[in-house]
């Protein structure tokens, strides 16, 4: 992905559910050659731990072990890591912590962990959090997903946000060599001269970027369509608005950024558009 982001922070538990953030995160600092710095967040509650200093004795151990698997897949390819424990008894408070540390533009991290209420509609509780209070934008990656290879899918409606994120999409896709397809999806049937706009002006914006741009409109439920789109032009990563849609920076059940990240089966790429 070159210079679109350069400051990348991988989030990770080191359990099955990170599998597919870890190898995205390694295989983008490897491609763009950048040092990978790492959180792994512990919860932790010091006066519970005080009384029973054991409990503290087998997080530690296992943190240990866990770093030393990560750094050994970052050796493997070749990537410099740069790995911090955060204790808390709020994970993703730790994770959000550390971005802003860090200055950091791209949080990658899993989708959820295990499933729990309503996990077909939603990322885990603690992955909802980060999205909701990330000072950056953030990059959910079910488990075992791998690096994009094939078509990039931007989500956008007519305004300033909307160019924004087809400029950033069409930014990694000629990074990256791919093609990318925008889709709007429309609330009515009817025409729309603020639609064909739209259109015009994305085109205009990717014009001098070197790739291939389809435009395509739809008609129905957001994330359905969004999903539908992503399936038809075999899109395997998808790249939305986090602040624009009612709210979802406040982690709202059943938001159409939330729907489009839990059921994805492949990376979505949420920017933050404030």
């Amino acid at each position: 992905m070159g210079q679109v982001f350069t400051r990348l922070l991988l989030a990770t538990e080191h359990t099955e559910f990170d599998t597919g953030a870890e190898s995205v995160a390694l295989s983008m600092a490897k491609r763009c050659q950048l040092p990978l710095a790492t959180v792994l967040p512990l919860a932790s509650n010091p006066e519970y731990e005080a009384l029973a200093p054991e409990i503290a004795a087998r997080a530690e151990a296992q943190a240990a072990v866990k770093i030393a698997n990560i750094r050994a897949s970052a050796h493997e390819q070749g990537v410099v890591i740069d790995v911090h424990v955060r204790r808390g008894e709020e994970p993703y408070q730790e994770i959000v912590d550390e971005a802003r540390d860090r200055n950091t533009e791209l949080i990658i991290l899993r989708r959820r962990g295990k499933r729990g209420f309503l996990a077909k509609l939603m990322m885990g509780e603690m992955v909802s959090k980060v999205l909701a209070h990330a000072p950056c934008h953030v990059l959910f990656a079910p488990r075992g997903a791998q690096m994009w290879s094939r078509c990039i899918l931007v989500a956008a409606e007519p305004g300033v946000q909307g160019l924004r994120l087809v400029s950033t999409a069409a930014a990694i896709a000629a990074e990256c060599g791919l093609p990318l397809h925008l889709v709007y999806v429309a609330t009515t049937d009817a025409p729309s001269a603020g639609t064909d706009s739209f259109v015009a002006l994305a085109k205009k914006t990717t014009l001098n970027s070197g790739i291939t741009l389809q435009t395509q409109v739809r008609h129905g439920k957001a994330y359905s369509e969004i999903l539908a789109a992503g399936t038809a032009v075999q899109a395997d990563l998808l790249v939305i608005g986090s602040r624009n849609d009612s709210h979802v920076g406040h982690a709202m059940i059943g938001g159409v950024a939330q729907k489009i990240i839990g059921l994805s089966d492949n990376p979505v790429l949420a920017l933050n558009l404030t």
